[in-house]
């Protein structure tokens, strides 16, 4: 198992460049079991998601290349078995997109119980539920959710007790190809809902309202792609650069950004006083450090409000404002396990329920920590380059889930991180 070694409290130089989206390459990848020909993509970033997606596809049937270097996969969806099968789903919560595409295009499918991070409650019954009201027969056996359709999917009314990205994007496969209208209502506005939803309008699907909390779509014959489908850069990572960028206190360009999808998180950032110069749109982001940073109050909201995947990265940054900062975590129950590990490093931060309560100017020190979970692993890189002395984050198969090479990133600016075997 691989742990990363950083040595902190180093300035960085240069540019980096963004990757694509993992939360937007997985539901694209399922979405090639639709047809019958090859499916290609590009700009795929080289993660373990993307890895363990495509060997759950194989394992159905499908065959696939991937060619790493160029971020290039192409996909032949032979579907032999309807199975997600346990071996493949527990590595990852978005395996339950398999559901989607195999109720939509066969009318049946037998999906495992999702696994993925440990990060709270996320629990899958708004897609059951939504499936049931669009007519297919669900039931839960040993582990597998069974999923059947005796005619068609009909088009209903479907309201979400809360926002559920996952659950949003399962409805869409359903809805593009259920007799009538869907219409979805308390759904999920993220960026890479929008994305999936814009890739089924090429297919010919007819959807409005994207965007917006009530979406609309009627069912119909879809025609396959004709052309490579590339995936947008992410979002997610884009932040984690700004983040890394003030944490070390570095002046740094990003390129292939998501800067028109973090207009909370820029927000968050330039309260605190960083420097940050959009360009291209939001495509090119220049980054000044300040001379000092202001504490601020931020809470985490589901789409267009601050992302709960950046919560921990931030969570570092507020160590270096003045004053107290608050962290309100309103989407997950269970998502400060990260503030344990960075208390080691000396970071005073105190939680009582999902408010966390960070004092500023405080001078972190390298020391030994582990991952819990992908975006608390980004959190930890964040704290040990920001730190003097030397860190080593173990359990990094975490972040090699979401993040493409970071550590060959880092190097290339200048960090002093080395990859090891523990």
């Amino acid at each position: 198992m691989d742990a990363l070694r950083i040595t902190g409290n180093k300035r960085l130089a240069g540019r980096v460049q963004v990757s694509g989206s993992k939360n937007t390459a997985l539901p694209f990848l399922f979405a090639s079991l639709l047809f019958d020909q090859e499916v290609a993509f590009e700009n795929v970033p080289r993660l373990w998601d993307v890895e363990t997606t495509l060997k759950l596809l194989q394992e159905m049937g499908c065959e696939y290349q991937w060619d790493k270097e160029q971020g290039r996969v192409r996909i032949l969806p032979r579907v032999r078995q309807k199975t997600a099968s346990y071996d493949w789903v527990k590595k990852m919560r978005a395996g339950i997109l398999a559901l989607g595409p195999l109720v939509a295009k066969f009318g049946e499918a037998r999906v495992s119980l999702p696994g993925g991070c440990a990060i709270g409650a996320r629990p899958v019954n708004f897609h059951l539920e939504a499936l049931k009201r669009l007519g297919a027969q669900v039931e839960v056996e040993e582990g597998y959710i069974l999923a059947s359709v005796p005619s068609r999917l009909k088009g209903c009314s479907i309201v979400f007790p809360e926002v559920s990205v996952t659950g949003t994007e399962n409805v869409l496969f359903w809805g593009a190809f259920a007799e009538g209208e869907t219409v979805i209502e308390n759904a999920a506005q993220e960026p890479e809902v929008v994305a999936l939803g814009k890739l089924l309008q090429s297919f010919g699907a007819r959807i409005e309202g994207l965007g917006t909390s009530v979406v609309k779509l009627v069912g119909g014959p879809l025609r396959a792609p004709q052309q490579s489908i590339s995936i947008p850069s992410d979002r997610i990572e884009t932040g984690t650069w700004i983040s890394i960028a003030m944490a070390t206190q570095s002046a740094l360009e990003i390129t292939h950004a998501a800067g028109a999808e973090l207009g909370s998180v820029l927000k968050a950032f330039r309260q605190m006083g960083l420097g940050i110069e959009e360009q291209e749109q939001g495509r090119i982001l220049k980054i000044t450090p300040g001379e000092s940073y202001e504490a601020v109050a931020v809470e985490t909201e589901p789409y267009p409000g601050f992302p709960t995947d950046m919560q921990a990265q931030v969570l570092v940054n507020m160590c270096q404002s003045q004053g107290v900062s608050h962290m309100r975590e309103n989407i997950f129950e269970n998502r400060f396990m990260h503030v344990a590990e960075l208390r080691r490093l000396g970071a005073r931060i105190e939680t009582e329920g999902n408010l966390a309560r960070v004092e500023g100017l405080t001078r972190l020190k390298g020391a030994p920590m582990m991952a819990t979970d992908l975006r608390a692993s980004a959190s930890l890189v964040v704290a040990a380059l920001m730190a003097e002395g030397t860190s080593t984050i173990s359990r990094i198969y975490h972040l090699d889930r979401g993040y493409d090479r970071l550590d060959l990133k880092l190097q290339n600016l200048g960090a002093d991180v080395t990859r090891v075997a523990q």
